[in-house]
């Protein structure tokens, strides 16, 4: 299993999230791109998929650690995320409207699935 955040995970990702298919996104969730730096690395969350690198669509910047990252959209633990934003672990930069949306929007079992495998191949 690769190392959370490498190059490795990013290319595990990017072949589970292709074998997935269509993940069936409420709407709130299939436009939704958002940047991520974790611990000085680049990512985004851009219709409901991880990729590495930033999004130009995103219109917010989330900074976090990995462990808050690996809680709130990979295990989509919506206790943490309050936590972690209340206790400055998540800082937001940009429209704070789009988290708004990301609180309220309920993955599809296809997103869920896809991020329970993502999560069983991480390290």
């Amino acid at each position: 299993m690769p190392a959370f955040l490498t190059d490795d995970w990013f290319a595990t990702v990017e072949q589970l999230t292709a074998a997935a298919g269509n993940l069936n996104l409420p709407p709130a969730l299939a436009n939704l791109a958002l940047n991520l730096v974790v611990d000085g690395t680049e990512v985004s969350l851009d219709a409901g998929q991880i990729k590495k690198g930033l999004s130009a669509n995103a219109k917010t910047t989330l900074n976090m650690d990995a462990e808050t990252l690996r809680k709130v959209f990979l295990e989509f633990d919506m206790a943490a995320a309050m936590n972690a934003f209340m206790t400055g672990k998540i800082k937001v930069q940009g429209d704070m409207s789009q988290l708004m949306a990301l609180q309220t929007a309920q993955p599809s079992a296809e997103q869920k699935a896809l991020f329970k495998s993502v999560l069983e191949q991480t390290s």
